[in-house]
């Protein structure tokens, strides 16, 4: 199993879903966990509960990511209890569908701010606090856009992941040999944010049938690429975004 004793991480949108299993895994392999969430208290809790039931040190931080002084302040509270952070996580992330041309404004800013400058402002202010060897893993999708395949109602979800590939790779050579950046794209992983499809028996078969591993992900087949990537063992892959989708973009 790979070691991450010892290290602090932050993962964001952390409440449920991918990265309620990211931040459990980390902390399965050793890592303290602050767990970032925006309103969904109750559940956060439950998450910090399950972390220090493994006997390690996890706390809740509540910010909205999309909000650079809420950013600010929440890593101002990580340098306070730790002085440091060895990773982050780029989770939190919203997702809503909208034909391109009934697409919003208001529809398009909210899933990009997000998203996008979501993780932007997270990632700046993480690696002020990150030493020789931190680790930024981003969250995008294989809906990233640029592998031939289109997502019908998704412009706006597609344009913000795709940013966040571009950016991934742009950070990995700003940050050069100190910090490694790479970003995990799921495929169909089944969440409280996919139950509108995966709730429908015959779209989630069909979706099945696509894939080469026929089953749907769990939040923990992400959780284990993000453990990998945040390892030592990563040390010489930096960015590069891992497509972990069961096969979907093979088929």
């Amino acid at each position: 199993m790979f070691d991450l004793t010892g290290k602090k991480a932050l993962v964001t949108g952390a409440s449920r879903g991918i990265g309620r299993g990211v931040a459990v895994s980390l902390a399965k392999a050793g890592a303290d966990v602050a767990v970032n969430y925006r309103a969904n208290r109750e559940e956060v809790e439950k998450v910090v509960a399950e972390i220090t039931g493994l006997g390690r040190e996890g706390w809740a931080v509540q910010a909205d990511v999309a909000a650079a002084g809420e950013v600010e302040r929440m890593f101002g509270e990580v340098r306070t209890k730790w002085g440091k952070l060895d990773i982050l996580v780029n989770n939190a992330g919203v997702l809503s569908y909208a034909p391109f041309g009934q697409l919003t404004e208001e529809q398009w800013d909210q899933v990009v701010d997000t998203n996008l400058k979501g993780q932007f402002l997270c990632a700046r202010a993480a690696v002020l606090l990150m030493a020789e060897g931190g680790r930024v893993i981003n969250i995008a999708s294989i809906a990233s856009g640029g592998v031939g395949v289109g997502y019908a109602q998704l412009a706006h979800y597609t344009a913000s992941k795709g940013g966040v590939v571009g950016m991934t790779e742009a950070m990995a050579v700003d940050l050069g040999p100190k910090i490694n950046v790479n970003a995990i794209a799921p495929g169909a992983i089944e969440t409280d944010m996919a139950k509108g499809v995966t709730d429908n028996e015959q779209v989630k078969e069909a979706l099945i049938g696509r894939l080469a591993k026929k089953r749907l992900g769990k939040p923990e087949d992400i959780g284990a690429a993000a453990v990998f990537l945040a390892s030592s063992e990563a040390d010489y892959i930096t960015g590069v975004t891992l497509n972990v989708d069961g096969g979907w973009l093979a088929g």
